[in-house]
């Protein structure tokens, strides 16, 4: 490697605890601080964005409360589509950037597809032309009400219940219908986002709103933009985790690498190459002090690399993640994943140490965040959208 610099896992541990905020120094003040610092919260589980926000926090108290003013009131916050057609809550600030680095490639997709299983599922009945004067009818009615749900739009545009057969002679074959497949595409489009949910704070049902208006940036400049600010929070990191965080060809990674001046450093792992910006190749500065933390899953730190065994070792993977590759709740000690919890049926937080090698002092601080999370909550029973073996059996134990 010669003169490149060598960035351990130890000192990826340290980055990760500082940037990420989850050490007690680093803790922000505010929801828009830590979506800011982290670039993008995880927002498939509505729950997992209150969590995520709460344990980054200095005072975790009115974090519901905060959230819901950054999201609903002050609209600083925007849950949309993004990285990986994921759904995510971002800066608002970074709308534009998101849309046109990561939306505008799969959105061409599910229109074409979406076009396609119409005219195909319908005998032709239902054309592109018709789609079209549906989705503006549509979206001219979500701007009269300011938030809708797909109901309340129904009522509105009735041709919104029309069905049509995906995968007509197929095994899969289905009945749909076109007002779940077209918000779904007007979400990737950058055209609509999700609202406030009907419910608590943990509710998976929620309404639609009209995006708000954006400028419409170059391809390769909002890129480059985005994987800047990515590295400023994750970096190192390899050419295969900025790959699959972002969803892009290995081609357009590399030309935003280039653009933003990334420099090269050696990893641990026989000869691994990762990516810093070139103002983070400096050791952080001051004495770091072991802290337990207590993610939720889907946390944006926990799914934040493709290349994981720095921070998560393989051997707790098969209690913590699920088959597709979603990671549950996690305990954290000293910027490493080393258990999980779980919430009991009377709201009580409850996890296990598949990694004891933190000792007493792991064990003190872990019962410490626990009793706060459990405090936290108050009641409120939260569980995972995607449920991990070790969480099922701690919630259910």
């Amino acid at each position: 490697m010669g003169g490149m610099r060598h960035i351990g896992d130890e000192e990826r541990r340290v980055r990760l605890a500082l940037a990420h905020r989850l050490a007690p120094r680093a803790r922000a003040g505010g929801a828009e601080e830590v979506a800011r610092s982290l670039v993008a919260l995880h927002g498939t589980d509505p729950a997992t964005v209150y969590l995520a926000v709460g344990a980054r926090l200095t005072d975790p108290g009115a974090t519901v409360a905060d959230v819901e003013r950054a999201l609903y009131e002050d609209q600083t916050l925007v849950r949309m589509h993004g990285m990986r057609h994921t759904v995510f809550v971002f800066p608002t600030e970074l709308a534009a950037t998101v849309h046109a680095s990561t939306g505008l490639a799969v959105a061409a997709k599910a229109r074409a597809a979406l076009v396609k299983d119409l005219a195909t599922g319908s005998g032709g009945r239902l054309t592109a032309e018709w789609l079209t004067d549906v989705e503006a009818s549509a979206l001219r009615a979500l701007q009269r009400r300011g938030q809708a749900t797909v109901s309340e739009l129904v009522r509105d545009e009735p041709r919104l219940r029309e069905q049509f057969t995906y995968g007509r002679g197929k095994s899969y074959e289905a009945e749909q219908t076109v007002s779940s497949r077209l918000m779904r595409v007007l979400g990737v489009e950058g055209r609509v986002v999700r609202g406030r949910p009907l419910g608590s704070w943990t509710s998976t049902r929620f309404r639609w709103a009209v995006m708000p208006p954006h400028p419409e940036l170059p391809v390769a400049a909002a890129q480059s933009d985005l994987l800047r600010r990515w590295l400023a929070v994750c970096g190192p990191a390899t050419e295969a985790d900025l790959k699959w965080w972002t969803g892009w060809k290995v081609t357009e990674v590399r030309r935003a690498l280039g653009a933003v001046g990334a420099v090269e450093v050696s990893l641990d792992g026989g000869g691994a190459v990762g990516y810093v910006l070139p103002d983070q190749l400096d050791a952080p500065e001051g004495d770091f002090e072991p802290f337990a933390a207590l993610l939720p899953g889907l946390d944006p730190t926990a799914m934040g690399w493709q290349e994981r065994d720095w921070y998560c070792p393989p051997e707790l993977r098969p209690d913590l993640f699920d088959r597709s590759g979603n990671i549950g709740p996690t305990v954290w000690w000293g910027g490493r994943i080393v258990g999980g919890w779980g919430q009991r049926a009377d709201g009580a937080v409850v996890w296990r140490l598949l990694d004891t090698s933190g000792g007493a002092a792991a064990r003190r601080a872990v019962t410490e965040e626990a009793a706060r999370l459990t405090s936290w909550l108050d009641g409120v029973r939260v569980t995972p959208r995607f449920r991990t073996p070790l969480e099922r059996e701690l919630a259910e134990g």
